[in-house]
């Protein structure tokens, strides 16, 4: 008996050796990771906003709180994501999982990639409110004068994008955790975090070739012009909305043919 043990324990390991070795296998996993990988892309450029053109909205709004004349900084609106994200995850447990499930027959609620796409949903409704807000602000700039739209009026968008983030970013996470063999964990968490690496770069290289193309040659205006009142950023807001828009409906195509790892 102790010498069969012995046996099987070494065909374990032969086995767990060869499939270690295996190049060809390890590249067919990546692969297919890969449409997943790239339509997350938008999402993480849209990742980029609150420390970026969000902060630059807010510094072009009304920021006193009543008549104090404190003023709120531009960039402490960021916070309002990560309290949003502390307030909302317990109750993603506690009350979405267990009502979903009632519908789904789910334990989890939903799937991984069902996750995934309600968040690339929000983010994509965040940006149709972030670009509705800018072109309200400019509106009210161009007819009042000196009137300025309130920093709250970004709040929605800030909230939204940390509820996009509980159902995305948790969802990246273990999709690429789970997908992949126990002895490529690393390589899945490392496909995960260099989504918002590439997506930092796509997200500057994007502005750079808008900002060539939308530049005004008497003005030198574009839109992302340091004069809040000659920037466009609602039509780039548009533009991140119609991007995203469309990377969610290849998602959910894609999802129509993927098959989760068992």
């Amino acid at each position: 008996l102790q010498e069969k043990a012995l046996c099987n324990n070494q065909d374990e390991v032969i086995q767990h050796e060869e499939e270690r070795v295996n190049p060809l296998r390890d590249a067919k996993i990546i692969l297919r990771l890969l449409p997943v990988w790239i339509m997350l892309l938008m999402f993480a450029v849209i990742f980029q906003l609150p420390v970026t053109f969000f902060t630059k909205q807010g510094m072009a709004m009304k920021r006193n709180i009543g008549n104090f004349k404190f003023e709120i900084p531009p960039a402490a609106l960021q916070s309002s994501i990560t309290v949003s994200i502390i307030v909302l995850m317990p109750w993603y447990d506690t009350f979405f999982v267990p009502l979903v499930r009632i519908f789904t027959r789910n334990e989890k609620g939903i799937s991984v990639m069902q996750r995934m796409g309600i968040g690339m949903f929000l983010s994509v409704i965040a940006m149709i409110i972030a670009a509705i807000t800018e072109q309200k602000r400019m509106e009210i700039g161009k007819n009042n004068g000196q009137e300025l739209l309130s920093i709250y009026w970004l709040l929605p968008q800030y909230i939204l994008l940390g509820i996009s983030d509980i159902f995305t970013v948790v969802g990246m996470q273990e999709y690429f955790y789970s997908e992949v063999p126990v002895r490529m964990r690393t390589m899945g968490i490392a496909l995960y975090t260099s989504i918002f690496g590439v997506g930092s770069f796509l997200s500057a290289l994007l502005i750079s070739v808008i900002e060539c193309l939308t530049t005004s040659k008497e003005t030198y205006d574009n839109w992302f012009s340091d004069d809040m009142s000659k920037a466009r950023l609602d039509k780039y807001y548009w533009f991140l909305a119609f991007t995203s828009a469309i990377s969610l409906l290849a998602f959910v195509i894609f999802c129509r043919f993927f098959r989760e790892r068992k």
